[in-house]
């Protein structure tokens, strides 16, 4: 037999039994370590954050426009809830009902007769709330400088985000949703209720 043959194997042999030896003690649970209650072991890893931020993730992720078209911008509305642009990957639904929207899209032209009504439905819309004016009529009345047209939503009810275009493509409105999410996502959203535990029936 070959003398620097069995002395490579012995070696190898050798080497090996060293590795796994290392990874047996490397892969050993400590003596501390109870897998029934995790939360008492301060060295296991545990997801921390606040309430403000949990609330603002779920509704962040889970906005509901109100279906609120009302001139040729929502014909672009409408093709971004379609599945060539697929708003559902941003868990965006529109809903039908004020009551259960929690976003409203003014998309289009708003007229001095119509401004009660779009009053009346945000009214009802549940808290928190967020408006998009969407188009150059809904932002500033674009080119009906008349006296039965509002110029400008933000004379009736608050506005969050303003998307220009005549009309915006279906594009522009995605990212505008992008940016409402980002905005609410850095707000203070728990009530004072959440935070103070003693408040909390």
């Amino acid at each position: 037999m070959n003398p620097t043959i069995s002395t490579h194997s012995a070696f190898t042999h050798s080497t090996r039994s060293t590795h796994s030896a290392h990874f047996a003690q490397a892969i050993k649970a400590p003596a501390h370590f109870n897998p029934m209650t995790p939360l008492r072991d301060a060295s296991l890893p545990i997801a921390l954050t606040t309430i403000d931020k949990l609330l603002n993730w779920g509704r962040s992720n889970s906005l509901w426009p109100l279906t609120y078209g009302l001139a040729c911008c929502a014909i672009e509305m409408m093709a971004t809830g379609g599945s060539r642009f697929d708003f559902d990957r941003f868990g965006t639904i529109f809903r039908a009902s004020p009551r259960q929207s929690d976003v409203m899209i003014i998309a289009g032209t708003l007229t001095k007769k119509h401004a009660e009504y779009t009053r009346r439905l945000y009214d009802q819309m549940p808290e928190p709330k967020w408006v998009i004016s969407m188009g150059s009529c809904a932002n500033t009345g674009g080119m009906f400088n008349t006296y039965a047209t509002v110029q400008g939503v933000d004379r009736i009810i608050p506005v969050d985000i303003y998307l220009p275009g005549c009309a915006p493509r279906p594009e522009t409105l995605q990212y505008a949703l992008l940016v409402l999410q980002r905005k609410i996502r850095s707000n203070k959203a728990a009530p004072q209720s959440l935070k103070n535990p003693r408040r909390v029936i």
